[in-house]
This record gives structure tokens, C-alpha cells and sequence, in this order.
């Protein structure tokens, strides 16, 4: 039997659910949260953040899917260090793919409209694997049988099972996609349904199961896509995926939790569990607020101040792995003042150094080469930076750093 785009229903809880549900609530804190986090970061600062994230974002969305490489292995691959072994090098790979493809997302600068095609998810798809190595298009049986390949950018052309899941037969999918995407348009949605929708049509894009593989890393990179098309203007300053992983085997049960069907009468009037799918979106509307609570926790002023002061002191007592030079305590103020800012001027710079110049200039020279600050021409303000020495100590518990 053909599967039709109602057995995905509801589409997102119905009105009547949602008012004895805390999840409209919810959705607006999220929203309120992400515009306060992004109220108190210069552009510059952010744009600065959003870069750095997109490793620990490749990180954690991989590692859901069982790719372990830690964020020094992926930096060490986009120094074009490879480990030896080769299997382990092509996870390397695979966390660059999805750096490069969350990097193709961005520069496209999506609209809701544009997230909500077909041809746009199955070029997210395309974009991510004709970057991995073709050693991971190989689709094994529990025997390690070869029993399917990836074609970059295409549906599946054969029948999966996911766990008790039987997602819609291969060739409903053109036509199922087409009304999933018409199903989950914006104009659908306002105020907290739009956030609502965003979240139900994670499940439902993972229920349909599009991909012979790769539906978790696109599904993932269509929702941080789409919360940030949504107004959440903060996302990429921090990402869903560490929440997701930090809690993966509630996430993955909650998944399967919502691929149930309807319970009975009392459980919506679509074909499957709206009791399930208000589960699911309360999970990953908590999931999202702790995130942008915890970046925001880290991003507190006086907080930051203390950690990047604690940062020179370490430097001084030779206890930062990566470099052995000690730094002028007077560089804690100028790497605060720059964070503030996004970038210091080199005038403002030089005085805050309050020492001679010839000894500021050769401070601020250090800070340059050691990736503290970065320049954009010998003229140019000098950008805060974040680099792998310093981020253990300027975001304690983001990621595992070693």
C-alpha cells in the first residue's frame, strides 16, 4: 500500500494538545533566550564563535552516529594532519564534510521557503557526500555484507528497517518528500508554531527516512538551518547537536517513541502518537534552551573575564599544552576588551598594554602569532580569536580537548 503524506500526521500537536502542553511557552522562552544571547555579542564576536562551533557542531552530530573524532583530530585535519590509520583518517574526513556542508549552508543564507524543498534537502544530502570518502557510501548488513551504496543526492531506491521502524516503500518517496515539504512550509505556521514545526518535522523528516543513509547528519543540518532561517539569531553561536548527543539514547528512544502509531482516542486523530510527537518536541525544545542557557552561562561577561585572566595566568606558570612563551598579564584586558568588542584598535590596543611601546608592539606581535588575536592587514583592527590553546580555558566542558 502507498504511503500517503497522512500517515504522517499530525503534522505538529494540534491546538487543543498544545494549550494543556507547556510547549507554546517553551518555544517563546527559546526564541526570548536566543535574542538576549544574541543581544550581548558584537557581530564580529559572533561571527568569530560561529566558526569555532562549527567544529564542536561536527563533533557532536557525528558522534550520534558513531564517529568519535574528537574536535583536535578534525583541527588537526584542517591542518592537513591525517592519521595514520586509514579508517580513522576517513572519520577525519567525514567531520571536515560536515564542516564544509554547515559552511555551504551558510554562505546560501536559506529562507524558510528554500529549506522546505526537495531539491534543497537532496543537495544537503549531495553536498556531504561527495565530500566523504567513498570508502563510507558502503552500506553493510550486521555480517559486514555490502548490501547498498549512497548515491550523493538521491532517495533511497530500496526497502530499510529502522530499529521496529519500517519507514515508506522507495518509490513513494519523490511524491512523499514533495507533500512533506508542502506539509511543513512556513506560511503553514506563526508565532510558536513555527518553532513547533521546526521540531516535529525533525521526526518526521527521520519517520520518512529519505536517505539510504545520512538522514540523521541532514536532518540535523536542516533543523540548525532552519531554527536560524526561523529569527533564532544566536544559533550557530551554539548548536543543538551537544544537547542531542549529551542525552543521545533519550533523543534516539524519543524518535522511535514518535514513529508509534495513534494510542486511541485520546491520542489525537492523525496515524500516529501525538502523545509521542508532544514528547519529542518538549525534548528537544528542553534540549535547545539548555544550550543557549549554557552558552549563555559561558558568554557572561565577567565571567569570560575571569576565565581568559585565569588563561594568562596558566600561560605564566607553563600549564597551557601547545605553548611554552609566558604572556604579559596586561594581555588579559586586551583579549577581554577585543571579545567585547569582536575586535581592538591597534591605537586602543597599544595603550591598554601600558608599557613602553616598543614592548607593546612586541606583546601585541605575540599575541598575532600565537593565534590570540588575528589582523586582516597590517592596518586592520585586531579580531579576537579562539585558538586551540586557549580554548580548554576560555570554554571549560564545551567539548572533550584532548
Amino acid at each position: 500500500m502507498a504511503t500517503s503524506i497522512l500517515d504522517l500526521a499530525p503534522f505538529i500537536p494540534a491546538d487543543s494538545a498544545l494549550a494543556q502542553s507547556p510547549l507554546p511557552d517553551k518555544a517563546m522562552q527559546l526564541v526570548h533566550l536566543s535574542a538576549r544571547l544574541a543581544g550581548q555579542l558584537a557581530p564580529l564576536t559572533q561571527a568569530t564563535l560561529e566558526r569555532h562551533m562549527a567544529v564542536i557542531n561536527s563533533y557532536y552530530s557525528n558522534l550520534i552516529e558513531g564517529n568519535a573524532t574528537r574536535p583536535h583530530e578534525i583541527r588537526a585535519a584542517q591542518r592537513g594532519d591525517y592519521h595514520a590509520d586509514p579508517a580513522r583518517r576517513d572519520l577525519q574526513r567525514e567531520s571536515l564534510a560536515h564542516m564544509a556542508v554547515q559552511e555551504w549552508i551558510r554562505e546560501q543564507r536559506p529562507d524558510l521557503d528554500t529549506l522546505y524543498r526537495p531539491d534543497f534537502i537532496l543537495q544537503v544530502h549531495h553536498e556531504f557526500y561527495v565530500r566523504v570518502p567513498e570508502s563510507l557510501w558502503k552500506i553493510q548488513d550486521a555480517q559486514g555484507n555490502l548490501v547498498d551504496q549512497v548515491v550523493p543526492g538521491a532517495w533511497r531506491t530500496r526497502a530499510v528497517r529502522v530499529g521496529q521502524h519500517v519507514p515508506p516503500h522507495a518509490e513513494d518517496l519523490p511524491g512523499l518528500m514533495t507533500a512533506f515539504c508542502d506539509n511543513f512550509h512556513p506560511r503553514r505556521y506563526s508565532g510558536d508554531r513555527k518553532v513547533l514545526a521546526i521540531m516535529a518535522a525533525h521526526h518526521r523528516l527521520a519517520w520518512i527516512h529519505p536517505f539510504v543513509d545520512g538522514n540523521g547528519r541532514v536532518g540535523r543540518l536542516l533543523t540548525d538551518a532552519a531554527l536560524k532561517a526561523a529569527g533564532l539569531d544566536s544559533y550557530g553561536a551554539w548548536c543543538l547537536s551537544r544537547g542531542l548527543a549529551k542525552s543521545a539514547t533519550q533523543y534516539k528512544s524519543l524518535l522511535a517513541l514518535a514513529d508509534s502509531p495513534r494510542q486511541g482516542d485520546l491520542d489525537g486523530r492523525g496515524a500516529l502518537t501525538e502523545k509521542g510527537l508532544i514528547q519529542f518536541c518538549d525534548y528537544m525544545l528542553d534540549t535547545a534552551i539548555d544550550q543557549v542557557t549554557y552558552m549563555s552561562s559561558l558568554l557572561d561577561l565577567p565571567r569570560l573575564r575571569q576565565r581568559i585572566e585565569r588563561y594568562v595566568q596558566a600561560r605564566n606558570d607553563f600549564r597551557v599544552t601547545g605553548v611554552t612563551e609566558p604572556l604579559k598579564n596586561t594581555a588579559a584586558l586586551i583579549l577581554y576588551t577585543a571579545f567585547i568588542h569582536g575586535e581592538i584598535d591597534r591605537a586602543h590596543a597599544l595603550e591598554l598594554c601600558a608599557m613602553p611601546e616598543r614592548s607593546a608592539r612586541r606583546l601585541l606581535s605575540q599575541l598575532k602569532s600565537e593565534g590570540l588575536l588575528s589582523e586582516t592587514s597590517s592596518k586592520s583592527p585586531l579580531r579576537w580569536e579562539i585558538p586551540e590553546h586557549a580554548e580548554p580555558w576560555y570554554f571549560p566542558d564545551l567539548a572533550p580537548f584532548a
